[in-house]
C-alpha cells in the first residue's frame, strides 16, 4: 500500500522559517502558540465524539470491551490511555491499547511495523475478539496500512470500528464507521505528528474514555468511586470522597471503613449513598 504525503495536511511545511537561527523564547513562544489552536479543531470533532462514545457504551454494556490500535507515536497514546482506565474507574482489561511492533515499540520506535496490512488484525486476535468489541484504530496521517488493515478486518468481523486521524479523506476514515478527522494543520516542525497531531489525539482519547467511564456509573457526582487505592494519595483522596458523601467527620473513622471495604463505592453502598 503506497503512501503519498504529498497533499497532507499534517505534511506540509511548517508556517515558522529558520527554526535553527530562533531564541529558546521564539520558538516557545512559536510551539505554544500552534498548540492553542488544537482545542478549538477538536472542539468541532465534539459530534462525531459523542456518536462514538453512544456506540461504545451500547457494546460495553454487552460486555465490550475498546481496543486502541495505532503506530509509533499514535500506539504509544493509545497505550497510555488505556493504561489508566483500571486504576482510576477499577475496570480491568476494558480497554487494550495494542502498536505496531509490540511492547518493545512502546519505548523504542520499530522501523517498518506499521507497513504491513495484515498485522493489526493479528495482533488484535491475540485478546479473543468479539463482535460486541470496538476498535478505534489511531493514526495521524491516516494511512498507516497497520492500522487501515485492522479496521477493515474489524469491521467485517462484526466490531464497531472508528478512527482518529488529523487528513482529510484518509483511508482510515474511510474504513471506519465513526471517523474522528482533527485537522490540526501543519505542525512547527513540519511532519512532526507528535506534536499537534498527538495533543488532538492525546484530547480525543481522554474525552471517549472519561465519557465511557462516567455513562458506564464509574462516577459520582464528579468523584472516582471505583478508583484503586495504590498509593496514600489516592486512599486519602478515598477517604475525603468518604467524609463528604456519609457525613461521617472523623478522618480515621472514614479511613477505617475505606480499608475495611476496599473502595469507595463499597462505602457507599454500605451507607445507602450510592
Amino acid at each position: 500500500m503506497s503512501v503519498d504525503i504529498k497533499n497532507k495536511q499534517t505534511e506540509q511545511r511548517s508556517l515558522y522559517s529558520d527554526l535553527d537561527k530562533m531564541s529558546t523564547s521564539e520558538l516557545l513562544s512559536g510551539i505554544n502558540a500552534e498548540d492553542r489552536k488544537v482545542p478549538d479543531v477538536v472542539a468541532t470533532c465534539i459530534p462525531q465524539i459523542s456518536r462514538l462514545v453512544d456506540g461504545i457504551v451500547e457494546r460495553m454494556k454487552r460486555g465490550g470491551r475498546v481496543f486502541y490500535l495505532g503506530a509509533g507515536t499514535s500506539g504509544r497514546l493509545g497505550i497510555a490511555d488505556a493504561a489508566e482506565i483500571f486504576p482510576t474507574y477499577g475496570l480491568d482489561g476494558a480497554f487494550i491499547g495494542i502498536i505496531a511492533g509490540g511492547d518493545p515499540a512502546v519505548r523504542k520506535a520499530a522501523e517498518g511495523a506499521e507497513d504491513n496490512p495484515e498485522q493489526g488484525w493479528k495482533d488484535i486476535l491475540a485478546y479473543s475478539p468479539k463482535p460486541e468489541d470496538s476498535l478505534v484504530g489511531i493514526s495521524a496521517s491516516g494511512g498507516a496500512p497497520y492500522v487501515v488493515g485492522a479496521i477493515r478486518k474489524a469491521r467485517e468481523f462484526g466490531m464497531l470500528t472508528a478512527s482518529i486521524s488529523c487528513n482529510e479523506d484518509s483511508p482510515v476514515a474511510g474504513e471506519s464507521e465513526y471517523p474522528i478527522v482533527a485537522v490540526v494543520g501543519p505542525e512547527f516542525v513540519t511532519g512532526s505528528t507528535r506534536m499537534k497531531a498527538g495533543t488532538a489525539t492525546k484530547l480525543i482519547l481522554n474525552m471517549i474514555s472519561t465519557s465511557v467511564m462516567i455513562r458506564l456509573g464509574h462516577v459520582k457526582g464528579n468523584e472516582m468511586v471505583d478508583m484503586q487505592l495504590s498509593n496514600q494519595k489516592l486512599v486519602d483522596r478515598g477517604v475525603r470522597m468518604i467524609m463528604t458523601e456519609t457525613g461521617i467527620s472523623d478522618y480515621e473513622t472514614a479511613k477505617k471503613k475505606l480499608l475495611e471495604y476496599g473502595s469507595v463505592r463499597a462505602v457507599l453502598e454500605a451507607f445507602h449513598t450510592l
